[in-house]
């Protein structure tokens, strides 16, 4: 039997790029996501190991629902990709705008929670399955205007590090993958609103890819499972931590 993964934010960037993998990997793939014609187009390339599930990440009623949801014969989740999630805006924390700081929140950090736990003990109950979450490098380095994304980011590094405890005993590993600059995704145009500063941000550069994450999860999820891979930190040879800023000039 083809185990089954569920890939969260299947809609384009990461999400596509890893359920394009898994199924070419041999899995059977549950696609989520809420562009509806989006899925149903990933689904006619890639063929009946690709099922099309529509989910809101923010919708906590749609999934609680989901395990029951699910056709037969695609209940049984072998690994969970955490993977959608969104920032939005630049502004420095004293200017940002509260809307976008509770959407960051109910996406990156409720919705990935409520999931999990929802298939969570599932894989315990059959004494096998992987968590992997798509964390960032923000979670680890601060900058400017990072504030509640960086925050979320954060949160998921912590939250994967206590599964790992709470796991112990059971064949359930979990894995989060921190990605930093990145580029062929929707990322910077959503976080912008402004396609020419999206580009703006890969101007010059050569970023990691969303089949760079890709291909990542796929060695991860392909390990024993008596490997586990905690955490993995991944930047593109273009790209180092900046350091600490010094204000100078400042009045007493």
């Amino acid at each position: 039997m083809k185990q089954i993964a569920l890939v969260t934010g299947a809609t384009a960037g990461f999400g596509k790029a890893i359920a394009t993998r898994l199924v070419r990997d041999g899995y059977r793939v549950i696609a989520t996501g809420r562009r509806r014609e989006r899925l149903d187009a990933l689904a006619a390339e890639l063929g009946p190991d690709l099922l099309a599930f529509e989910l809101d990440m923010t919708d906590a009623a749609a999934i609680a629902a989901l395990p029951g949801s699910l056709p037969e014969g695609w209940r049984d989740v072998d690994v969970l990709v955490n993977n959608a999630g969104l920032a939005l805006g630049m502004e420095k924390a004293q200017e940002a705008d509260l809307a976008n700081w509770q959407t960051m929140i109910s996406t990156n950090v409720t919705g990935m929670v409520e999931l999990t736990r929802v298939l969570l003990p599932g894989m315990v109950a059959r004494d096998r399955g992987h968590v992997v979450t798509l964390g960032s490098t923000a979670g680890i380095y601060p900058y400017t205007g990072g504030n509640v994304y960086g925050a979320t980011k954060a949160f998921v590094r912590q939250f994967t590090r206590n599964l790992r405890c709470d796991l112990l005993g059971h064949n359930v590993r979990v894995t989060n993958i921190e990605p930093g600059l990145c580029g062929g995704s929707e990322f910077s145009t959503v976080r912008l609103r402004d396609p020419a500063r999206a580009a703006a941000v890969y101007e010059g550069t050569h970023p990691l890819l969303p089949e760079d994450i890709a291909e990542t999860l796929s060695w991860i999820i392909a390990l024993p499972r008596h490997v586990n891979i905690n955490e993995v930190e991944m930047m593109p040879t273009c790209q180092a931590a900046g350091g600490l800023a010094v204000a100078r000039g400042m009045k007493d």
